[in-house]
């Protein structure tokens, strides 16, 4: 029997959620509601009606100061109602969540409360003059993804006649649980391989199916499998493991591929073997050799996140992700899987790290977009709400503090949005006695899967995200995080750690189980694995699904046989859920089995080596760009405002309010800086060992918008904003590393993509200049990912994103307190511009706001703006600065005015007294040029001496003062330039998104 428990808020009190719902209907959908109310439902199965009258009575789903609960309809006083719930098989925390709530209030047994369900939705009582089309509209592009959600409609005239909607519980149907089907490739022909790559969202390549059928033909696989029980033919199970195995999100294989590079501008050829071993492991490998006993890295590109050295008794990881597939149909869900997912690499890194912070960076279409959407496609302002949401959710519920992000605007993000999420870890340099970055499964452990239960969400995840979204890209692909049940898991592994329970752990991440086992057997040399002993969410899962599904919150544990009893007591204890799934073995086979039933038998060289290597051709030819004159003459207060106002410039001070900064109480430099807390920051700093002075310093560098006029240039600036952004902070050159995370368009020539060779010589530029600029700086990278194929095709069209890579900065200062902000401090400082200014406007905000069209990218000449970097850091270790802000988009007439904005002081600045090079003329230039690699300072007049003393030698100039008008004030030569109140400029800076 089905019974509902509906909660509404009392009717003397706002509906908060309902006229929230009324004001994002009217004003992101265009549809004027006059109200709306919202109704929370939660259909329960096994329970008598006079049990939950008991629930209903002591409060057990609701807030009874503010809400009502009924077992009947709550609803009234609408003219349309839309009831919105979770598809069968999506993950619904909030239904498991009052699952348990419910057990614990009746007190029911663990064996009673097995055949006990919830499941939750939500009514949206809607009232105006609207139409059933204009509800249906309001239901499929508002209130309800179709991809996870179900939704109802009823009139008032419906609801009169038979109020409620029907209680319905979530059912999820398959195929016999020990079902497992043999594929025979032997007699397909290369159309029905590829056909059968794509039915079953394989994203596996001719090459790549020959060289599995290949492989199964062979006498010796053929014999061993009889051995074992299977047949000749691979099983579904054993597809689906190599597909995920060798998937482009998994084994990076462009990255590895054989290209024959050719420069048509120098008339150079060159073969690469490897772009990963050649520029970005290459380079970090020679950076570490210079660094000699000083190298700061202890475990990089080997495990779940990158480690270096901190202080002599903890280390630091960092770990950044991308979100990229699942987010575009899923935002919320997506980027909610995004951050914890990212969490869960540094608790798998080593022995397991202590989470420090969260790093988010968001790739959008304008929330403004106002033209007819491609098939399939969500709105940008939906996408990019849902997204916020869903880190904020899964940030803020796990209490791991975000402290460093930015929001990047882009009119092809509209084809697919890029979601970049990362988490900082420490760990004791020891754990019982070993360094913690160490690991290793051994012959014998007990294979342990720890945390949430497997079901259908995140099937095909992987391979998903290894090709172009479409309009039938699959619904299963999807995962729901829950962060209460990883912060469980969390709290329990970093015990289990402390106390010596296991030897090796990583995360259930791309490919669950297949993934996590897969890896950790290369450790030990094999593996076998029971199926049947995996706790589920639902009956219905075939093995291979088992086997593959990426649902949230696991990760799987190698426990010694001697610990293995304290391990799954401490899981009890702590209420984890800990089941153990079979052993670790030196067999140098992947086996696994469904109870008795053999499932797969895989050789784990086939496995790990057998992907065919890709060969590609890449060739580099200059695009054309016809070049348009600047305007002679502006009104240069009304430009800088709109600049101030536009969306890759304009505070985001909305969205980081949303997200906790504060928990734990480590930060020292947050998000927002300056009196009113509305400034923005370089970079965050953090002090993580409470009682110690050392400090970490984070950032990031991201700058898609040159991607179009040369990669190359494009990745050189993403490094250099990512150092000088922790420079202007108090960061150290010396003890910095970083992350690289590529999220490209399709580089693989083909008819679908006829310009494959130029975007893959796009490819091979950023990463020669990610090697270049990485070893001038000395900042190895110990970490990265990388994100192909992001493309969308529909709707008879393809949007591509422009070539993307986040590179993030993590560096170490041993003093917290020489730690630098952006706001100007006291009337009197002298403003100094460090670094050279050139007329460098391609690909400018500038550019962009007037119409113009330049192709001179901005470009870095790390030789002296590494001596910059340096000197900057021996300044803020004397403490002769008051502010430090770098120069970025919008270039130095931005950097000003923000740190007037932040210091709520004004500024007078002469043009004619910054350095720049012969052919920047005109102040429009000098005022926005976006030249990287500067610096606005402003010093005390008593440290002017020693401050040039320090710079002596290099780019750097006093261009004005700090004053207490009120006002920033510009001229060039004498000659008035602009004149702008700060509090006009805060609001010009803070109107844009101030929803």
């Amino acid at each position: 029997m089905l019974f509902r428990v509906e909660v509404a808020p009392k009717s003397n009190l706002p509906d908060v959620p309902g006229r929230r719902a009324a004001m994002r209907i009217t004003h992101e959908l265009g549809v004027p509601v006059d109200d709306a109310s919202v109704v929370k439902t939660y259909t329960v199965a096994g329970l008598s009606r006079q049990d939950l009258e008991k629930v209903v009575e002591a409060a057990a789903l609701h807030d009874p100061v503010s809400h009502v609960a009924s077992l009947t309809p709550l609803a009234s006083g609408f003219d349309w109602i839309v009831e919105v719930g979770l598809r069968p098989g999506v993950t619904d925390n909030e239904g498991r969540t009052a699952r348990e709530t419910l057990a614990l209030v009746l007190g029911l047994s663990r064996q009673q409360a097995k055949s006990l369900a919830v499941y939750a939705s939500s009514q949206y009582a809607l009232r105006g003059q609207l139409s059933r089309e204009t509800v249906e509209h309001i239901a499929r592009d508002h209130l309800c993804n179709e991809l996870i959600q179900r939704f109802e409609i009823k009139s008032a005239a419906e609801w009169a006649e038979k109020p409620g909607f029907e209680a319905k519980a979530a059912q999820v149907t398959g195929q016999s649980l020990d079902e497992v089907a043999a594929i025979d490739l032997s007699a397909m022909s290369d159309e029905e391989l590829m056909a059968f790559s794509r039915e079953n969202v394989l994203a596996l390549s001719l090459e790549e199916m020959q060289a599995i059928r290949a492989h199964y033909a062979r006498p010796e696989v053929t014999a061993a499998r009889k051995a074992a029980g299977l047949g000749a033919h691979p099983t579904d199970a054993e597809l689906e493991v190599l597909a995920q195995t060798w998937s482009e999100h998994c084994k990076h294989k462009i990255f590895a591929a054989d290209i024959e590079y050719e420069n048509t501008e120098t008339g150079r050829k060159e073969s690469i073997k490897s772009l990963y071993k050649t520029y970005v492991q290459g380079s970090t490998s020679t950076i570490r050799r210079n660094m000699g006993a000083s190298d700061i890295c202890l475990s990089v590109f080997k495990d779940n996140a990158g480690v270096i050295r901190f202080t002599d008794d903890h280390h630091l990881c960092v770990k950044v992700e991308t979100h990229n597939s699942p987010s575009a149909l899923d935002p919320y869900g997506g980027a909610l899987t995004g951050i914890v997912g990212v969490n869960r690499d540094p608790m798998g890194t080593g022995m397991g790290a202590n989470l420090l912070c969260n790093t988010d960076v968001f790739c959008f279409a304008s929330p403004f977009y106002d033209q007819p959407l491609p098939p399939r496609l969500l709105h940008p302002r939906r996408v990019m709400e849902g997204v916020r949401e869903g880190v904020e959710h899964g940030g803020n519920k796990s209490g791991i503090p975000t402290v460093n992000g930015s929001v990047v605007f882009h009119e092809r993000f509209l084809g697919k949005p890029l979601v970049f999420c990362g988490t900082v870890g420490i760990m004791p340099a020891l754990v019982n006695g070993k360094p913690s970055q160490d690991k290793r499964a051994l012959p014998g452990d007990i294979i342990v899967m720890t945390g949430g239960r497997i079901g259908k969400d995140g099937i095909h995840g992987a391979t998903f995200s290894s090709e172009e979204l479409h309009e039938g890209s699959p619904a299963t692909a999807v995962q729901i995080g829950d962060p209460i049940t990883q912060r469980k898991m969390y709290d329990f592994l970093m015990r289990a750690r402390d106390m010596g329970l296991y030897h090796a752990i990583t995360d259930n991440g791309a490919g669950g189980l297949s993934s996590s086992v897969g890896e950790m057997a290369g450790d030990s040399g094999g593996a076998l694995l029971d199926l049947s002993k995996a706790p589920l969410k639902y009956d219905g899962l075939r093995p291979w699904e088992i086997l593959l599904s990426e649902a949230q919150e696991r990760m799987t544990v190698a426990v010694g046989p001697d610990q293995i009893e304290r391990f799954l007591a401490l899981a009890a204890e702590m209420d984890v859920e800990a089941t153990a799934l079979g052993t670790f073995t030196d067999t140098g086979i992947f086996a696994v089995t469904y109870g008795d039933k053999p499932v797969a038998l895989l050789d784990m060289d086939f496995l790990h080596e057998g992907t065919p290597r890709m060969v590609l051709d890449a060739v580099w030819e200059r695009p054309a760009v016809k070049e348009t004159p600047a305007p002679a003459s502006v009104d240069h207060g009304g430009l800088l405002r709109r600049m101030l106002g536009r969306l890759n410039i304009c505070s985001k001070e909305y969205m980081i309010r949303q997200y906790d900064h504060e928990v734990k109480g480590a930060s020292v430099v947050k998000p927002l800086v300056g009196v009113e807390r509305d400034g923005p920051a370089d970079a965050a700093v953090m002090r993580p060992v409470l009682g110690r002075k050392e400090a970490l310093v984070l950032s990031h560098g991201i700058c898609p918008k040159y991607s179009d006029l040369d990669a190359y240039w494009m990745m050189a600036g993403a490094i250099d904003e990512a150092v000088r952004n922790a420079v202007a902070a108090g960061g150290d050159l010396a003890h910095m590393a970083g992350v690289d995370n590529f999220c490209w368009c399709d580089p693989v020539q083909s008819e679908k993509t006829p310009d494959g060779k130029y975007k893959l010589a796009q490819l091979v530029r950023a990463n020669q200049a990610l090697a270049h600029f990485c070893h001038a700086y000395g900042v190895p990278c110990v970490s990265g990912k990388d994100s192909m194929k992001n493309d969308y095709t529909g709707g008879g069209e393809k949007i591509s994103i422009p070539p993307t890579v986040l590179f993030t900065a993590m560096s170490v200062i041993p003093d917290a307190s020489q730690a630098m902000t952006s706001d100007f401090k006291q009337a009197g400082d002298v403003i100094y511009v460090l670094g050279l200014t050139r007329p460098e406007l391609g690909g400018s905000e500038l550019a962009d706001e007037l119409g113009f069209v330049s192709a001179a990218v901005p470009q870095v000449d790390a030789l002296s703006a590494r001596k910059r970097y340096q000197s900057v850091r021996k300044a803020a270790q004397g403490k002769l600065l008051n502010a430090c802000h770098d120069c970025s988009d919008g270039g130095l007439a931005v950097a000003l005015a923000e740190m007037c904005v932040g210091g709520r002081l004004g500024a007078e600045v002469d043009l004619s007294r910054v350095p720049v090079s012969s052919d920047c003329v005109s102040p429009l230039e000098t005022l926005y040029s976006e030249s990287h690699s500067r610096f606005v300072v402003s010093v005390p007049s008593g440290n002017v001496p020693s401050f040039e003393k320090v710079f002596a030698g290099q780019w750097m100039a006093p261009i004005g003062r700090v004053t207490d008008s009120g006002k920033l004030v510009v001229t060039c030569g004498g000659e008035a330039v602009l004149s702008e109140d700060v509090e006009t400029l805060a609001d010009a800076f803070k109107a844009t998104l101030d929803w």
